[in-house]
């Protein structure tokens, strides 16, 4: 990742982190979703708000060979709450 998706995955690593704590999230569903976001980020060296669908499917045919069902859950909840709260914004919706 060059420094500009750096800073946009930083910030929207931390927008994440603040909506997800104004929902009241557990700081343990905070945590996981979390690492979720770095997990992805780390493994593919992509900002999380330029992938693609394809970049999902090979992060998680990874993901199932080397965690637990539990974390691939995690991860796939953590990013799609990721995806909802990024694209209504995005959008000026409401989820």
């Amino acid at each position: 990742m060059n420094n500009e998706q750096q800073q946009r995955s930083d910030n929207l690593y931390e927008q994440h982190v603040t909506h997800l704590t104004l929902q009241g999230k557990r700081p343990a569903t905070i945590d996981g979703y979390s690492r979720a976001l770095g997990r992805i980020t780390h493994h593919l060296d992509k900002s999380p708000d330029t992938l693609t669908t394809d970049d999902l499917k090979r992060y998680f045919a990874q993901l199932i060979k080397t965690y637990s069902w539990s974390t691939v859950r995690i991860d796939h909840n953590g990013l799609r709450k990721l995806w909802v709260s990024y694209f209504c914004s995005y959008l000026k919706l409401t989820p």
